[in-house]
């Protein structure tokens, strides 16, 4: 059999640090074009994790225009993710874009379009649904061990954690700061574990009160305040269709010693959960309160082979899988416009002072 064909637009940070390392130890599959704005980092990835004579690009018209690829990874800033998926999608290619699946709504609805116009398979990189807690916690939902999960928490939280490279600052390029950078993941296991996805409103506040701050005991290094355009902290309430209400908490510096990113809080009638330091279940049983701690390992845990597989190389392995036996992806594009739709919905709130309420 032919190996699939794959092409990396954007050769930044996670594409080297996530896509690129996990596509690489997938046998079916060779790397064999690589775009960058930045020529140099295009070059050094073909070099890297390409095949011999691999093609290198600044122009990402130019990458669709001249291969005959099967699939494009999507690895560029939150400002290109939906014209770029269109542009792959309506060159025959499947394609993962990395998370959020868009920057705003309106272009996340023109990658559906074009997904369903052209017949190809789109999905999102989340790739904390294939932790083995996430995947533990999901079967237990499913199984209807907790009930009605009827309130749930969202944590994105980091005391100082504000990355200072790339464009991660920059409000035009990205669309906003902590929310829909990690405040995405949290949301997305959130409405996952639910099975939840029909928002009626959402209220919230961004913030930026740290960001003019000079000496700031960052993980990465001072930022630039005069770079810093977007919010250090945001917080949302939402409210669902069903009546269940969803709290999220996203930050990159926040003066705070309870932090945890992509994790989730669940409350329903059977039982509850959360993912703080480990997963822990705890509810009533024989007139007695517990609370279990689930040994995550290889036994009875779909897609996991140890504690030390790696997520990435999961989402990556299942991706080309659903390719190759033309299933669907875990990450289905119509749930990730509703995170989308919702994180929009906070940032229009924090603007407007108001309540945003949903469509459909």
């Amino acid at each position: 059999m032919e190996k699939l064909r794959v092409g990396i637009i954007g050769c930044g940070g996670i594409a080297n640090n996530k896509h690129m390392p996990s596509l690489a130890k997938i046998e079916e599959l060779e790397m064999v074009a690589f775009c960058d704005i930045i020529e140099e980092k295009a070059e050094k990835a073909a070099k890297k994790f390409g095949v011999e004579n691999a093609k290198v690009y600044q122009s990402y018209q130019q990458l669709l225009e001249e291969n005959d690829l099967d699939i494009i990874h999507v690895c560029t800033p939150n400002q290109s993710h939906s014209p770029i998926t269109v542009a792959a999608l309506e060159a025959g290619c499947h394609v993962m874009c990395e998370k959020p699946m868009a920057k705003t709504t309106e272009g996340a609805r023109k990658m559906i379009e074009a997904a369903k116009r052209t017949g190809k398979k789109l999905t999102i990189g989340y790739q904390n649904r294939f932790r083995a807690d996430s995947i533990y916690l999901k079967r237990t939902c499913e199984r209807g061990d907790l009930g009605e999960i009827y309130f749930a928490k969202a944590h994105a939280v980091r005391r100082r954690a504000v990355p200072t490279w790339g464009v991660f600052l920059n409000e035009e390029e990205q669309g906003g700061g902590p929310l829909i950078d990690i405040g995405t993941h949290a949301l997305d296991l959130t409405l996952w574990f639910m099975n939840n996805y029909k928002p009626v409103s959402a209220f919230g506040s961004a913030y930026k009160k740290l960001g003019d701050q000079t000496e700031t005991g960052n993980a990465f290094g001072d930022w630039n305040k005069e770079e810093f355009t977007v919010e250090d902290s945001a917080f949302g309430f939402i409210k669902m269709e069903d009546g269940a209400t969803i709290f999220l908490e996203s930050s990159w510096a926040l003066n705070t010693l309870d932090t945890g990113e992509a994790m989730t809080t669940l409350c329903g009638t059977k039982a509850g959960a959360d993912m703080k330091d480990s997963l822990r279940i705890n509810g009533a049983e024989f007139n007695k309160l517990y609370i279990k701690k689930p040994a995550l390992g290889a036994d009875g845990v779909d897609f996991f082979e140890g504690d030390k597989e790696d997520p990435a190389e999961l989402e990556a392995r299942s991706w080309i899988n659903c390719i190759l036996n033309d299933e669907e992806p875990v990450v289905k594009p119509e749930e990730a416009i509703k995170v989308t739709e919702i994180l929009e919905a906070i940032y229009e709130s924090s603007r407007t002072g108001k309540p945003v309420y949903f469509n459909d």
